[in-house]
């Protein structure tokens, strides 16, 4: 378990992190959320020791992190950080090496991780001849290829084109089932909504939101409801204690005032014909980004 506790972090008088606390679990994706200069990269550069801080903690299992435990660590920074001459299978190889396999296991490891993030076909390649999304996919395979403990990447989809993104999500998903903590920054909430476990919603320099997914759903839900009826379901407009906000013959999203408003309008439903769905409406990521940010 990755913690964070209590990090402070300031730039001479701007305090740019206050009280920055959360937890990366074993085997879980936890998606770190937040507007340009919210300070998700900041808080990563602390975590990896690239930045100091003025106080708090970061520690792994219990126990502050060290330097060991930070080279063991997987890190694919925002800004694409590999040798344009190089070849790609060349470069992450070179990269393993650096972690101390041997050059048989680290071609073996580097063949592997590039197939399976779509790039066998360009091991030969330079890095500056491959597409910006597909140096993308090199920069995930530099952060793999040495099998860490804890993963932390920054905006791993950018650039990457739907077929990319389901590859790469598939990658992080597998990592993370064998056990793997995986902290990764998006910009694009439905990615991050479909494949985060847990998530950390961070503006202003604090944590606004933290938690599983689906219990902050839960948590910030409201009395919203979704019919779907045989029959017209016009007949909601006059109701005491209903708002609809969307309708479509016996289609209908509405807001109740209580839950007894609700189950009324669901006896209401039945008593008129066939009710083939009748759920309430969770919030999206995107909805609950923007009530806990403003």
């Amino acid at each position: 378990m990755l913690t964070l506790s209590g990090i402070v972090k300031s730039y001479g008088e701007r305090r740019v992190l206050d009280d920055v606390s959360f937890d990366v679990a074993p085997g879980r994706l936890t998606g770190f959320v937040g507007g340009n200069g919210a300070g998700k990269t900041t808080t990563m550069r602390i975590v990896l020791g690239l930045l100091a801080y003025e106080a708090g903690s970061v520690t792994l299992n219990g126990a502050p992190l060290t330097a060991a435990d930070r080279r063991s660590f997987g890190y694919m920074p925002e800004e694409r950080g590999l040798y344009p001459k190089m070849r790609v299978l060349e470069h992450i190889v070179y990269l393993a090496r650096l972690h101390g396999f041997s050059k048989e296991d680290a071609t073996a490891r580097a063949k592997a991780i590039l197939e399976q993030l779509g790039l066998g076909e360009r091991l030969t390649d330079n890095i500056e001849a491959l597409s910006l999304g597909n140096q993308q996919r090199a920069q995930i395979a530099a952060a793999l290829v040495h099998d860490p403990e804890v993963l932390i990447l920054d905006e791993p989809f950018s650039g990457l084109d739907p077929l990319a993104v389901d590859v790469v999500a598939g990658v992080l998903q597998e990592r993370a089932a064998a056990g793997v903590s995986v902290l990764f920054s998006s910009h694009q909430l439905d990615v991050v909504e479909r494949l985060c476990d847990d998530l950390v919603i961070i503006a202003g320099g604090t944590i606004r939101a933290n938690g599983s997914r689906d219990d902050l759903r839960a948590r910030h839900a409201t009395r919203r409801f979704e019919l779907v009826s045989s029959s017209d379901a016009g007949w909601l407009r006059d109701e005491p204690g209903i708002e609809v906000t969307e309708f479509d013959g016996g289609y209908a999203v509405f807001d109740a005032a209580d839950d007894a408003a609700a189950q009324r309008v669901l006896r209401g439903a039945l008593d008129r014909g066939d009710v083939a769905a009748f759920s309430p409406v969770r919030p999206t990521l995107a909805q609950i980004f923007k009530e806990v940010i403003q």
